[in-house]
């Protein structure tokens, strides 16, 4: 039986859009798939791995309904395989899907749609918020390199998101460095607290594009939709609580260094090539008028580059994990940062950006 026949992007896109989250290998095998329907001329993909659901669909007037499960890999592995342009037909014959395109032919098993499970929807929404995509995605790159990765404290796992009035804070920390960052919204809405998973978090920032067109989060009790262009993303919230991040933010570092934020990241690249791979740590020696980059390695090979800064003050010898630096450097867009030091190597460093309160980086030293 005859599905669709279409032109190759028009299938790939939208596959793309939602594999991201599939699991190749899956304690249920059906989650390796992608539920592909089509009813009353709209054509839908639905992919789940029953903490984050990712929905696109588009128009597609010709043929009838149906609906199936094909793995998503291998289909989205099959269409990129396909020359750009090139006109692809999919045929259905029990449990067999059969894309063809020019010459070409495979046939893939498929898994009856009625089985596939889906994430339980919670209607029950507390509060809506709406701002353009292009500025949650500018928000989301602020922070999301401090989320923890796989740690044992899960509820570090993920982006800590908090809603007050006109305010949204975003918080992330792996316990040795924390990003802040507050944007305002248009309309008031009530307080609320949610983590949300890493996973969540990398493929919304995936799929949001520069634009201003609108995406609406709506915050039930425990979940989050994230709805914009023609993309529908639920994602489960991480049940845990999160550290008062105004504890970890250290007021009164008074050793104040004004930074060109591309020539430091130049010098830390530059060091970090001879740094220890296992330990990643770099010297920052401060002094009147000059910043020291010191790295070095368990062969004896050393690295130190040399910055003319702004600061006049006691001297400070402080060591960090070099990737926790280069991580804020790259993912900020601004030219000037502001360092601020504490009076001792194991105090904590805030890094800002001038006339930018909304935003905070703290990141905590190491000894080398």
């Amino acid at each position: 039986m005859l599905l669709i026949q279409a032109e190759r992007d028009s299938l790939l896109k939208p596959l793309a859009t939602v594999t991201g989250i599939v699991e190749r290998r899956h304690t249920l095998p059906i989650l390796s798939n992608v539920l592909i329907a089509k009813h009353d001329g709209l054509l839908t993909f639905l992919a789940t791995d029953l903490e984050i659901q990712i929905t696109t669909e588009q128009n597609h007037g010709e043929g009838g309904d149906f609906q199936l499960t094909v793995s998503a890999k291998k289909f989205q592995d099959i269409l990129r395989a396909i020359p750009d342009g090139a006109t692809v037909t999919l045929d259905q014959d029990d449990s067999r899907l059969t894309v063809k395109a020019g010459k070409s032919r495979f046939n893939l098993q498929t898994l009856p749609a009625q089985d596939f499970p889906r994430l339980a929807i919670d209607n029950n929404v507390k509060s809506v918020i709406r701002l353009p995509q292009s500025q949650l995605k500018a928000l989301i790159a602020r922070v999301q390199y401090a989320m923890a990765h796989q740690d044992i404290r899960y509820y570090l796992n993920g982006l800590f998101m908090v809603t007050e009035g006109k305010s949204l804070k975003l918080v992330a920390t792996d316990g040795h460095r924390l990003a802040f960052v507050e944007s305002e919204l248009e309309n008031e809405v009530e307080r609320n607290e949610v983590i949300l998973p890493r996973k969540t978090i990398v493929e919304l920032y995936k799929l949001l594009a520069d634009i201003d067109d609108e995406v609406s989060i709506e915050i039930a009790q425990n979940q989050v939709k994230f709805a914009f262009g023609n993309i529908v993303i639920h994602s489960k919230v991480v049940d845990g609580k999160f550290p008062d991040y105004n504890r970890v933010v250290p007021v009164g570092n008074e050793k104040l260094v004004p930074l060109d934020r591309a020539q430091l990241l130049a010098s830390l690249q530059r060091a970090a090539i001879l740094s220890n791979e296992k330990f990643r740590g770099v010297r920052l020696v401060l002094s009147d008028g000059t910043l020291k980059i010191i790295c070095n390695n368990s062969e004896q090979e050393e690295a130190t580059e040399e910055l003319e800064i702004a600061y006049q003050g006691d001297p400070l010898d402080i060591g960090f994990n070099i990737g926790y630096l280069l991580d804020v450097l790259t993912n900020l867009d601004k030219t000037a940062l502001v360092f601020a030091f504490g009076d001792h190597a194991t105090s904590s460093t805030l890094v800002t950006v001038p006339d930018e309160p909304n935003f905070k980086y703290v990141v905590m030293p190491m000894r080398i």
